[in-house]
């Protein structure tokens, strides 16, 4: 009995390791091309609102489609629907390769969204392999090998980068070709995790989605104020990382290559925290703590992001910053179509970027454990014949917000400047730290 409970209280490594081999490759990808589409689309003339826009499109269609897929991995297994969902996204790279105008670049996110389901999928699996006592643990390595990814991903895109000239289609090629790589590895590395339910005729005849299914998570009290958490933390969080980009050209002169070493500093910390940490913090004092400590925490780093000062990088110029968003070649765009206000040569010094890293550490704490903290409380609260729903449900509201995010913040960002919007995202945590600790319960 000893010996059981003993096991019990361990992860089984060996089990999740696919899984997180799985995600760290499709999180390469993905993270290759997020400090670059800001800049991407600021090629192609784009506002700050329109960017907001693109961004949003991804998510917008991975709300439509991921809890879709959720309830189709409770039907059908994980592994096919994480095969079809990574089809879609290598589709949706050799699209942004091959981008040559606006549109295209909107279509090419609108397919990797509708098959999005990556994460959602592949966190229904660890749960799958884990108990309630490693799931929290399990749900953290997932958030390690985002770290990895974000860490391994930026350094590919700076090398690409450095390489081809600022070719930036040859980095989504680079990201299309890790997507390739994650469906061998599916393919070929990944066994099935998923056991039918007691009643698998109850579960064929079962909706794979509707609002009415999540109408039904939303009136369970233990997991209707989580659903609502993750919306809302996301729409603070969701816009600090997707408008990142585009504040520290306009605030600080960084082009993507040195936006991509931030974005490797913060995974750095990130790995740190989830592979480390996460699972000793939730044994010792439980997830409900690590829910607040990562709400103040985040709020703590978008208020401080906010308040870095306009003060470019010492090695800043003006003139090779609007040559790399024009681009080269075939695809290169006139300068005088970008439309961003870059900042003033003449104040450049080390204090901005010096206050930007500072203020990274807690918001990438924050952001490092909220989201693996409050999906082990949403699984704590669902059956075992429901995890992947509820996890359809929680990329749903996680999707809903990251559509949001950006619309709210580029609009701020595009009416009142820069720094208004990541305030904004701070009073929202703000609230949401007050309110969190009478409701939310371990």
């Amino acid at each position: 009995m000893t010996t059981d409970n003993t096991t019990s209280e361990k992860l089984d490594f060996k089990r999740v390791l696919p899984v997180l081999v799985i995600v760290l490759v499709d999180l390469m990808g993905l993270s290759i091309i997020i400090p670059l589409l800001p800049l991407y689309a600021a090629r192609f003339g784009a506002s700050a609102i329109t960017i907001g826009i693109l961004q949003a499109a991804y998510p917008f269609m991975q709300f439509l489609g991921a809890p879709i897929l959720g309830r189709l991995s409770d039907r059908f297994g994980r592994k096919p629907i994480l095969v079809i969902s990574q089809i879609g996204t290598l589709l949706g790279f050799i699209m942004l390769g091959f981008a040559n105008t606006l549109w295209l670049l909107f279509l090419s996110r609108i397919i990797d969204g509708l098959s999005g389901a990556n994460i959602s999928t592949a966190q229904a699996a660890i749960a799958d392999s884990t108990t309630e006592k490693t799931r929290t643990q399990g749900l953290g390595l997932i958030g390690a090998a985002f770290g990895i990814g974000f860490v391994l991903g930026p350094i590919i895109a700076f090398i690409v980068l450095t390489a081809t000239g600022q070719n930036y289609q040859a980095v989504a090629f680079t990201a299309a070709l890790f997507s390739l790589i994650s469906i061998l590895l599916t393919s070929f590395l990944f066994k099935e995790t998923y056991q039918a339910v007691p009643n698998p005729e109850s579960s064929r005849k079962r909706n794979p989605f509707s609002m009415g299914s999540l109408k039904d998570a939303f009136n369970r009290p233990a997991v209707g104020f989580l659903l609502i958490l993750m919306f809302f933390y996301q729409i603070a969080f969701g816009g600090y990382e997707q408008l990142f980009s585009l504040f520290t050209l306009t605030r600080l002169g960084m082009d993507a290559r040195d936006t991509s070493g931030l974005f490797v500093l913060a995974g750095l910390f990130i790995i740190v925290v989830q592979g480390g940490l996460i699972g000793r913090w939730s044994k010792q004092k439980g997830d409900r703590w690590l829910v607040l400590m990562g709400i103040g925490t985040l709020a703590i780093g978008l208020i401080g992001t906010a308040l870095t000062p306009a003060i470019p990088i010492p090695w800043y110029e003006k003139a090779k910053v609007l040559e790399s968003l024009a681009g080269q070649g075939e695809f290169r765009v006139a300068v005088q179509s970008i439309n961003i206000q870059l900042p003033d040569e003449s104040a450049r010094g080390w204090f901005g970027i010096i206050w930007l890293v500072i203020a990274s550490f807690p918001a990438a704490l924050g952001g490092g454990v909220l989201h693996p903290a409050v999906n082990s409380l949403i699984t704590k609260a669902s059956d075992k014949n429901e995890v992947g729903a509820m996890f359809g449900a929680s990329s749903a509201m996680y999707s809903a917000a990251n559509a949001l995010a950006p619309l709210f913040y580029g609009s701020l960002f595009q009416w009142f400047g820069g720094p208004v919007p990541f305030f904004a995202g701070g009073f929202i945590l703000a609230v949401m730290w007050f309110l969190a600790p009478k409701i939310v319960k371990d």
